[in-house]
């Protein structure tokens, strides 16, 4: 049917991680494709091993007039993902103001850098008690009001560096390795409700993820190169671009979000239980 690809008329989402990043560009895609769009975030500190600096209060508000510059309701609402109780709560209250909820995106994430042997017990503990336990608690909490009505769409953020190891980010890497072994077992479990789950894999993103030396050095180590003692964003795309296919340092958020609106349409009816790698290229570097 014409359309059918891109239209989320009269559907309602929620988007964890949504005050900037992959989050915001999902949430307001969404919307420029008929969604309306609960906007879900901590909008605050999450904990001392993250390297980005913490979203805002103001970020979250943003992230609503993007929705709400195409027409669409939404609603901002703070909440952390570690707390399943919370986030039982903000079921109930969304669908008591949305009456239903059609489409989930767990996409909250935090990262940090160290090697293994170097490691606090936080180090390693906050990671995945927020991107691999927070994005189970995601699917456990909000699932339920899918299952009742027998529809559903659940995409999970992963990452490429669930597919491979990655120097001194062993506790991200784990994490995100656990979410693609989450996403296909509730694929196996929630078909039944007609509901599907996928997983997209993101390469590396020009989010507050990266915009940070520990990051360019990472990347620039990545590439094979020396990394200066304080890289700069430029050095670290020079040094990455050649590696990867498409010849980028790294993709936008923008670049991520098309691949959401078609796992959350109709015409990904009958797909679930897979991964979306979107990566400028990198995905071609493993089996």
């Amino acid at each position: 049917m014409p359309g059918r690809g891109s239209s989320l008329a009269g559907k309602v989402a929620i988007v964890t991680g949504a005050a900037r990043g992959i989050g915001r560009a999902i949430a307001v895609e969404f919307a420029a494709n008929g969604a309306d769009v609960v906007a879900l975030d901590i909008a605050g500190p999450v904990s001392p091993t993250a390297d980005a600096i913490p979203a805002t209060e103001a970020e979250l508000a943003e992230t609503v007039a993007g929705i709400q510059h195409y027409g669409r309701r939404a609603m901002a609402i703070k909440a952390d993902i570690r707390d399943i109780a919370a986030l039982r709560r903000i079921a109930d209250q969304v669908e008591a103001a949305y009456g239903k909820i059609d489409i989930v995106v767990a996409n909250a994430a935090i990262q940090g850098w160290k090697p293994l042997m170097e490691m606090e017990d936080n180090d390693w503990h906050d990671q995945i008690e927020n991107n691999l336990n927070g994005t189970a608690n995601t699917v456990r909490a909000f699932g339920p009001k899918m299952a009742a009505r027998k529809k559903g769409r659940l995409i999970l953020l992963a990452s490429m560096q669930g597919r491979m190891g990655t120097k001194d980010g062993a506790a991200y890497s784990a994490s995100k390795w656990g979410i693609l072994g989450l996403m296909k077992s509730a694929a196996l479990e929630l078909g039944a409700y007609n509901i599907t789950v996928n997983a997209i894999l993101p390469g590396l993103v020009g989010t507050a993820l990266t915009h940070n030396e520990q990051r360019y050095r990472a990347a620039i180590a990545q590439s094979n190169r020396p990394s200066p003692a304080y890289p700069t964003a430029q050095e670290a795309w020079d040094a990455r671009a050649p590696t990867v296919p498409l010849q980028v340092g790294w993709l936008q958020p923008e670049d991520i979000s098309p691949v959401a609106v078609f796992l959350a349409s109709d015409a990904a009816a009958l797909v679930t239980g897979a991964e979306f790698a979107a990566t400028g290229g990198d995905a071609a570097k493993v089996s």
